[in-house]
């Protein structure tokens, strides 16, 4: 064990609060970017509680609205492996 906090994958659940606090990171090179990456990169804002990736994009939990709003307002746009990155708050993940 390394020592470091495991967080969730679950990233889906709709209650206002929940909604609130998730950034959706678009536009992410997942064949270079992985899951352990996003969190080092988003934990500077405020303490993750679940982190998903899929292809293309990922979702990021936060413990609160206010976490979620300063990542969106520090990571838009951000270029990432070469790629910029479309960051939103608030946005479902039922897809």
């Amino acid at each position: 064990m390394t020592g470091k906090t495991q967080t969730s994958n679950v990233t889906n659940k709709n209650d206002p609060k929940s909604i609130n606090s998730r950034v959706f990171i678009g536009n992410l090179n997942t064949a270079i970017v992985k899951k352990g990456d996003i969190e080092a990169i988003f934990a500077k804002y405020g303490k993750i509680v679940g982190c998903s990736v899929h292809k293309g994009y990922a979702f990021v939990q936060y413990m609160s609205e206010r976490h979620a709003r300063a990542a969106v307002a520090g990571e838009n746009a951000r270029i990432i492996a070469g790629q910029p990155l479309v960051l939103h708050k608030g946005l479902s993940n039922d897809i």
